[in-house]
């Protein structure tokens, strides 16, 4: 049975690593919007959690422990999921460990869907879930996962995509305030070469643009989120997803996808991680008002240790940024 982190104040906690997640909340202050009632705020994010499964429960895991991540990684995950009102997480694993833990440090408010893992080589073994913070969105009815109309299998495009989607999108519908929206989590198949993705890509964006247009005539706002393995903006993995109309905000441009990103260059060869919805036409969101967006940087704030790497740190917190978005909606 999976128990609550002690809180930071509890004896067990070292006195480095009390101080190490204390700094970092501070930190979390600067980089993500508070949850605000008047004008009401929705705040979205995105994470693939490298594969976030078990947990080694100690606050300091050793050379010889496995899983690498540790109550010390959980605890700021928790604290960066705890920012948001709904969070979909890729790289989920059968091992439900972490995810259980997590679930309850963050408290009896906090509730979550997840798939079921996918089979087969290419879905990893791998689930897709939301978290989300039930004093601030509540479900909505909907809850499925996405399966490729048969007669699209041949007309997407002469390379079309031949079988379903290797990890199958999930869709969620959520209600917050007066706003009703469909958050489409995907993880897209990485393959053995980048032209691999394109035919997921291509249907992806196809459905998207077909569903948010019959979406909206309910009054129903559809947004797309995820690791879509787009290597850099203009590429032909980037043409695929947005050919349909599919935006990205402008503010994540600048935005590192990974941990590994180039700083000087963030979007060069690992763009991977997205959040997208309609702009214009009958598919664009209804009275919901784009605010900021962002991602969060934790490189700089935890296990600042000289002997640790960003190879040791992404098995203890990830290889990949949250990203987020900020939304003003009707109360």
């Amino acid at each position: 049975m999976a128990k609550a982190l002690p809180p930071l104040s509890h004896a067990s906690v070292p006195q480095s690593v009390r101080a190490e997640l204390t700094d970092f909340a501070v930190s979390l202050d600067t980089q993500i919007p508070g949850k605000r009632h008047i004008p009401r705020n929705l705040l979205i994010a995105t994470w693939n959690i490298k594969e976030f499964g078990s947990l080694t429960e100690k606050w300091r895991s050793g050379s010889d422990d496995s899983p690498k991540r540790d109550w010390r990684a959980l605890w700021a995950i928790a604290d960066i999921v705890s920012r948001f009102d709904i969070v979909a997480l890729q790289e989920v694993t059968g091992d439900l460990k972490a995810l259980r833990t997590l679930l309850k440090t963050l408290g009896p408010r906090w509730s979550f869907l997840m798939t079921d893992i996918n089979r087969g080589d290419a879905g990893d073994g791998e689930r897709i879930a939301y978290l989300f913070d039930t004093a601030r969105v509540e479900l909505s009815g909907l809850a499925a996962e996405l399966v490729v109309p048969a007669e699209w299998l041949n007309e997407i495009s002469e390379d079309a995509l031949k079988t379903q989607f290797a990890r199958a999108p999930y869709a969620v519908s959520f209600r917050a305030g007066q706003e009703t929206f469909i958050l489409v989590t995907l993880h897209v198949t990485y393959g053995d070469v980048p032209a691999d993705r394109e035919p997921e890509l291509r249907a992806i964006a196809r459905w998207m643009k077909d569903w948010a247009r019959r979406s909206n005539r309910w009054h129903h706002n559809l947004l797309v989120l995820g690791d879509f393995n787009i290597d850099r903006v203009g590429d032909d993995r980037w043409r695929a997803f947005a050919e349909t109309g599919l935006t990205v905000p402008a503010e994540l441009d600048s935005v590192p996808r990974t941990i590994f990103a180039d700083p000087a260059n963030p979007q060069r060869g690992r763009y991977y991680d997205q959040i997208a919805w309609f702009e214009d036409g009958p598919e664009r969101l209804i009275d919901m008002t784009f605010l900021d967006a962002g991602g969060v940087d934790f490189v700089p704030f935890l296990y600042t240790d000289p002997q640790m790497t960003k190879q040791s740190l992404q098995w203890r917190v990830s290889d990949h940024y949250p990203l987020w978005v900020e939304f003003g909606v009707r109360a």
